[in-house]
Protein backbone atom coordinates (compact mmCIF):
# COMPACT_ATOMS: atom_id res chain seq x y z
CA UNK A 1 0.00 0.00 0.00
CA UNK A 2 1.32 3.39 -0.96
CA UNK A 3 1.61 5.48 2.15
CA UNK A 4 1.93 9.22 1.80
CA UNK A 5 3.01 11.54 4.57
CA UNK A 6 0.14 13.15 6.38
CA UNK A 7 -0.54 16.75 5.53
CA UNK A 8 -0.34 19.06 8.51
CA UNK A 9 -3.69 19.51 10.15
CA UNK A 10 -4.89 23.10 10.22
CA UNK A 11 -6.53 24.02 13.49
CA UNK A 12 -8.81 26.97 14.01
CA UNK A 13 -6.42 28.35 16.59
CA UNK A 14 -3.84 28.81 13.83
CA UNK A 15 -5.90 31.72 12.65
CA UNK A 16 -4.63 33.58 15.71
CA UNK A 17 -1.30 34.11 13.90
CA UNK A 18 -1.06 36.81 11.27
CA UNK A 19 0.00 35.30 7.91
CA UNK A 20 3.06 36.87 6.22
CA UNK A 21 0.90 37.75 3.20
CA UNK A 22 -1.40 39.79 5.44
CA UNK A 23 1.63 41.69 6.78
CA UNK A 24 2.84 42.51 3.26
CA UNK A 25 -0.65 43.60 2.23
CA UNK A 26 -1.02 45.77 5.32
CA UNK A 27 2.29 47.52 4.60
CA UNK A 28 1.29 47.98 0.96
CA UNK A 29 -2.07 49.38 2.05
CA UNK A 30 -0.58 52.28 3.93
CA UNK A 31 2.12 52.88 1.34
CA UNK A 32 -0.71 53.38 -1.15
CA UNK A 33 -2.52 55.74 1.22
CA UNK A 34 0.69 57.72 1.76
CA UNK A 35 1.11 58.07 -2.00
CA UNK A 36 -2.52 59.19 -2.20
CA UNK A 37 -2.01 61.89 0.42
CA UNK A 38 1.20 63.05 -1.23
CA UNK A 39 -0.50 63.36 -4.61
CA UNK A 40 -3.46 65.20 -3.07
CA UNK A 41 -1.17 67.63 -1.27
CA UNK A 42 0.72 68.30 -4.47
CA UNK A 43 -2.51 69.05 -6.34
CA UNK A 44 -3.81 71.34 -3.60
CA UNK A 45 -0.56 73.33 -3.61
CA UNK A 46 -1.03 73.75 -7.36
CA UNK A 47 -4.29 75.61 -6.69
CA UNK A 48 -6.94 72.90 -6.96
CA UNK A 49 -9.83 73.15 -4.49
CA UNK A 50 -9.69 70.48 -1.80
CA UNK A 51 -13.29 69.37 -2.36
CA UNK A 52 -12.58 68.93 -6.08
CA UNK A 53 -9.47 66.85 -5.34
CA UNK A 54 -11.46 64.64 -2.98
CA UNK A 55 -14.20 64.16 -5.57
CA UNK A 56 -11.67 63.29 -8.30
CA UNK A 57 -10.11 60.79 -5.92
CA UNK A 58 -13.39 58.90 -5.56
CA UNK A 59 -14.53 59.39 -9.15
CA UNK A 60 -11.34 57.87 -10.56
CA UNK A 61 -11.55 55.18 -7.88
CA UNK A 62 -15.07 54.28 -9.08
CA UNK A 63 -14.09 54.25 -12.77
CA UNK A 64 -10.96 52.14 -12.21
CA UNK A 65 -12.79 49.63 -10.02
CA UNK A 66 -15.59 49.37 -12.60
CA UNK A 67 -13.04 48.55 -15.33
CA UNK A 68 -10.88 46.21 -13.24
CA UNK A 69 -13.82 44.16 -11.98
CA UNK A 70 -15.64 44.35 -15.34
CA UNK A 71 -18.74 45.85 -13.80
CA UNK A 72 -20.73 45.40 -16.99
CA UNK A 73 -20.64 41.63 -16.59
CA UNK A 74 -20.27 40.93 -12.87
CA UNK A 75 -23.45 40.92 -10.84
CA UNK A 76 -21.58 40.29 -7.57
CA UNK A 77 -20.12 43.79 -7.81
CA UNK A 78 -23.55 45.29 -7.12
CA UNK A 79 -24.96 42.62 -4.84
CA UNK A 80 -25.22 43.61 -1.17
CA UNK A 81 -26.15 41.05 1.46
CA UNK A 82 -26.15 43.68 4.18
CA UNK A 83 -27.24 46.92 2.55
CA UNK A 84 -27.44 49.09 5.70
CA UNK A 85 -23.86 48.34 6.73
CA UNK A 86 -22.63 48.73 3.14
CA UNK A 87 -24.23 52.17 2.94
CA UNK A 88 -22.84 53.23 6.30
CA UNK A 89 -19.37 51.99 5.34
CA UNK A 90 -19.64 53.76 1.99
CA UNK A 91 -20.38 57.04 3.78
CA UNK A 92 -17.67 56.67 6.42
CA UNK A 93 -14.81 56.73 3.91
CA UNK A 94 -15.65 60.06 2.22
CA UNK A 95 -16.42 61.49 5.65
CA UNK A 96 -12.92 60.51 6.78
CA UNK A 97 -11.36 62.10 3.72
CA UNK A 98 -13.37 65.30 4.09
CA UNK A 99 -12.61 65.66 7.80
CA UNK A 100 -8.93 65.06 7.11
CA UNK A 101 -8.84 67.77 4.43
CA UNK A 102 -10.64 70.21 6.72
CA UNK A 103 -8.03 69.57 9.39
CA UNK A 104 -5.19 70.03 6.91
CA UNK A 105 -6.33 73.55 6.10
CA UNK A 106 -4.92 74.82 9.42
CA UNK A 107 -2.85 72.00 10.97
CA UNK A 108 0.60 70.88 9.92
CA UNK A 109 0.70 67.58 8.12
CA UNK A 110 2.78 65.95 10.86
CA UNK A 111 0.32 66.97 13.58
CA UNK A 112 -2.69 65.76 11.59
CA UNK A 113 -1.01 62.44 10.86
CA UNK A 114 -0.07 61.97 14.50
CA UNK A 115 -3.72 62.32 15.55
CA UNK A 116 -4.83 60.03 12.72
CA UNK A 117 -2.31 57.39 13.78
CA UNK A 118 -4.19 56.94 17.03
CA UNK A 119 -6.69 54.93 14.96
CA UNK A 120 -5.22 51.50 15.89
CA UNK A 121 -5.94 52.04 19.57
CA UNK A 122 -9.57 52.91 18.85
CA UNK A 123 -9.90 50.00 16.40
CA UNK A 124 -8.43 47.63 18.98
CA UNK A 125 -10.83 48.92 21.62
CA UNK A 126 -13.85 48.63 19.30
CA UNK A 127 -12.88 45.26 17.81
CA UNK A 128 -13.52 43.56 21.14
CA UNK A 129 -17.17 44.49 21.73
CA UNK A 130 -18.10 44.83 18.05
CA UNK A 131 -16.27 41.82 16.57
CA UNK A 132 -15.27 39.68 19.53
CA UNK A 133 -11.57 40.14 18.64
CA UNK A 134 -9.99 40.92 21.98
CA UNK A 135 -6.35 41.98 21.89
CA UNK A 136 -3.92 40.81 24.55
CA UNK A 137 -1.69 42.84 26.84
CA UNK A 138 1.41 42.52 24.67
CA UNK A 139 -0.22 43.89 21.52
CA UNK A 140 -1.78 46.69 23.54
CA UNK A 141 1.66 47.55 24.92
CA UNK A 142 3.21 47.56 21.43
CA UNK A 143 0.48 49.86 20.11
CA UNK A 144 1.01 52.26 23.00
CA UNK A 145 4.76 52.31 22.42
CA UNK A 146 4.15 53.07 18.74
CA UNK A 147 1.88 55.95 19.67
CA UNK A 148 4.55 57.35 21.99
CA UNK A 149 6.87 57.35 18.98
CA UNK A 150 4.28 59.36 17.04
CA UNK A 151 4.13 61.93 19.84
CA UNK A 152 7.91 62.25 19.78
CA UNK A 153 7.80 62.94 16.06
CA UNK A 154 5.16 65.66 16.19
CA UNK A 155 5.76 67.11 19.68
CA UNK A 156 2.23 68.57 19.86
CA UNK A 157 1.78 71.96 21.51
CA UNK A 158 -1.10 74.04 22.72
CA UNK A 159 -2.78 73.99 19.31
CA UNK A 160 -3.94 70.48 20.16
CA UNK A 161 -7.08 72.15 21.46
CA UNK A 162 -7.79 74.18 18.31
CA UNK A 163 -11.04 73.63 16.37
CA UNK A 164 -9.09 71.98 13.54
CA UNK A 165 -8.10 69.18 15.89
CA UNK A 166 -11.79 68.31 16.24
CA UNK A 167 -11.93 67.62 12.49
CA UNK A 168 -8.88 65.38 12.80
CA UNK A 169 -10.40 63.50 15.74
CA UNK A 170 -13.60 63.00 13.75
CA UNK A 171 -11.47 61.53 10.93
CA UNK A 172 -10.02 59.05 13.42
CA UNK A 173 -13.48 58.03 14.62
CA UNK A 174 -14.96 57.59 11.14
CA UNK A 175 -11.90 55.70 9.85
CA UNK A 176 -11.93 53.38 12.88
CA UNK A 177 -15.59 52.54 12.27
CA UNK A 178 -14.83 52.05 8.56
CA UNK A 179 -12.10 49.54 9.46
CA UNK A 180 -14.40 47.68 11.83
CA UNK A 181 -17.17 47.45 9.23
CA UNK A 182 -14.67 46.29 6.60
CA UNK A 183 -13.70 43.39 8.86
CA UNK A 184 -17.36 42.61 9.58
CA UNK A 185 -18.53 42.73 5.96
CA UNK A 186 -15.57 40.97 4.36
CA UNK A 187 -16.89 37.66 5.70
CA UNK A 188 -20.12 37.90 3.69
CA UNK A 189 -19.72 40.48 0.91
CA UNK A 190 -17.65 40.13 -2.27
CA UNK A 191 -14.34 41.98 -2.50
CA UNK A 192 -15.46 43.79 -5.64
CA UNK A 193 -18.61 45.15 -3.98
CA UNK A 194 -16.67 46.34 -0.94
CA UNK A 195 -14.22 48.24 -3.13
CA UNK A 196 -16.86 49.62 -5.49
CA UNK A 197 -19.30 50.81 -2.83
CA UNK A 198 -16.48 52.42 -0.83
CA UNK A 199 -16.26 55.08 -3.55
CA UNK A 200 -19.58 55.28 -5.39
CA UNK A 201 -21.45 57.05 -2.57
CA UNK A 202 -18.75 59.72 -2.29
CA UNK A 203 -18.73 60.21 -6.05
CA UNK A 204 -22.45 61.00 -6.08
CA UNK A 205 -22.67 63.07 -2.89
CA UNK A 206 -19.62 65.25 -3.59
CA UNK A 207 -20.38 65.93 -7.25
CA UNK A 208 -22.37 69.17 -6.74
CA UNK A 209 -19.74 71.05 -4.68
CA UNK A 210 -16.98 69.69 -6.89
CA UNK A 211 -18.68 71.14 -9.97
CA UNK A 212 -18.91 74.52 -8.26
CA UNK A 213 -15.36 74.79 -6.96
CA UNK A 214 -13.55 72.57 -9.48
CA UNK A 215 -11.43 73.47 -12.46
CA UNK A 216 -10.34 71.74 -15.61
CA UNK A 217 -6.80 70.27 -15.64
CA UNK A 218 -4.38 72.17 -17.84
CA UNK A 219 -2.02 69.36 -18.85
CA UNK A 220 -1.73 65.61 -19.29
CA UNK A 221 0.37 65.48 -16.12
CA UNK A 222 -2.41 67.03 -14.09
CA UNK A 223 -4.92 64.59 -15.56
CA UNK A 224 -2.59 61.73 -14.64
CA UNK A 225 -2.21 63.04 -11.09
CA UNK A 226 -5.97 63.35 -10.64
CA UNK A 227 -6.47 59.84 -12.01
CA UNK A 228 -3.62 58.62 -9.80
CA UNK A 229 -5.70 59.50 -6.77
CA UNK A 230 -8.14 56.76 -7.69
CA UNK A 231 -5.37 54.29 -8.52
CA UNK A 232 -3.65 54.68 -5.17
CA UNK A 233 -7.01 54.61 -3.42
CA UNK A 234 -8.28 51.42 -5.00
CA UNK A 235 -4.89 49.71 -4.60
CA UNK A 236 -4.81 50.59 -0.91
CA UNK A 237 -8.37 49.54 -0.20
CA UNK A 238 -8.06 46.33 -2.22
CA UNK A 239 -5.06 45.35 -0.12
CA UNK A 240 -6.89 46.40 3.06
CA UNK A 241 -9.89 44.22 2.20
CA UNK A 242 -7.64 41.27 1.45
CA UNK A 243 -5.54 41.75 4.59
CA UNK A 244 -8.73 42.02 6.68
CA UNK A 245 -9.90 38.69 5.30
CA UNK A 246 -6.65 37.05 6.41
CA UNK A 247 -6.19 38.63 9.84
CA UNK A 248 -8.22 40.32 12.55
CA UNK A 249 -8.80 44.06 12.60
CA UNK A 250 -6.74 44.54 15.77
CA UNK A 251 -3.74 42.95 14.02
CA UNK A 252 -4.02 44.82 10.72
CA UNK A 253 -4.58 48.17 12.41
CA UNK A 254 -1.07 48.62 13.96
CA UNK A 255 0.46 48.70 10.48
CA UNK A 256 -1.05 52.13 10.02
CA UNK A 257 2.08 53.42 11.78
CA UNK A 258 4.08 52.56 8.69
CA UNK A 259 2.21 55.34 6.88
CA UNK A 260 4.30 57.88 8.77
CA UNK A 261 7.47 56.28 7.42
CA UNK A 262 6.14 56.21 3.85
CA UNK A 263 5.05 59.84 4.09
CA UNK A 264 8.43 60.89 5.44
CA UNK A 265 10.15 59.22 2.49
CA UNK A 266 7.74 60.66 -0.07
CA UNK A 267 7.96 64.06 1.59
CA UNK A 268 11.71 64.06 1.06
CA UNK A 269 11.48 62.84 -2.54
CA UNK A 270 8.63 65.11 -3.67
CA UNK A 271 8.89 68.19 -1.45
CA UNK A 272 12.49 68.00 -0.22
CA UNK A 273 11.43 67.78 3.44
CA UNK A 274 14.21 66.48 5.69
CA UNK A 275 13.14 65.10 9.09
CA UNK A 276 14.97 66.34 12.18
CA UNK A 277 16.60 64.20 14.84
CA UNK A 278 13.47 63.85 16.95
CA UNK A 279 11.53 62.70 13.90
CA UNK A 280 14.13 60.00 13.30
CA UNK A 281 14.00 58.94 16.96
CA UNK A 282 10.21 58.71 16.90
CA UNK A 283 10.25 56.84 13.59
CA UNK A 284 12.73 54.33 15.04
CA UNK A 285 10.40 53.69 17.99
CA UNK A 286 7.47 53.18 15.63
CA UNK A 287 9.52 50.73 13.56
CA UNK A 288 10.58 48.76 16.64
CA UNK A 289 6.96 48.59 17.74
CA UNK A 290 5.91 47.26 14.34
CA UNK A 291 8.74 44.74 14.24
CA UNK A 292 7.76 43.48 17.71
CA UNK A 293 4.16 43.01 16.63
CA UNK A 294 5.21 41.04 13.53
CA UNK A 295 7.62 38.94 15.58
CA UNK A 296 4.90 38.27 18.13
CA UNK A 297 2.59 37.08 15.37
CA UNK A 298 5.27 34.68 14.12
CA UNK A 299 5.65 33.32 17.65
CA UNK A 300 1.92 32.77 17.85
CA UNK A 301 2.14 30.86 14.57
CA UNK A 302 4.73 28.50 16.03
CA UNK A 303 3.03 28.23 19.40
CA UNK A 304 -0.73 28.37 18.87
CA UNK A 305 -1.43 27.77 22.54
CA UNK A 306 0.70 30.66 23.74
CA UNK A 307 -1.15 33.54 25.34
CA UNK A 308 -1.66 36.62 23.23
Amino acid sequence: MDLKPDRPVRHDVDREAMPPLAMVLALGTFMGFAALDTTAKYLVTMGYAAVFVVWCRFLSHAVISFVIFQGWRRADMYRMKNMPLQVVRGLLLPATTLFNFLALRDLQLALTVSIFLSTPMLVTALAGPMLGEWAGRRRWAAIMVGFIGVLIVVRPGTDMFSPSVIWSILAVITHSLYSILTRKLVQHESQSSLIFYSCIFATVLMAPPAMIYGQMPQSIIEVALLAGLGFFGIAGHAMLVRASSLASASKVAPFIYSQLLWMTLLGFIVFGDIPDLWTLVGAAIICMSGFYIMNRERQLGRKPSAPV
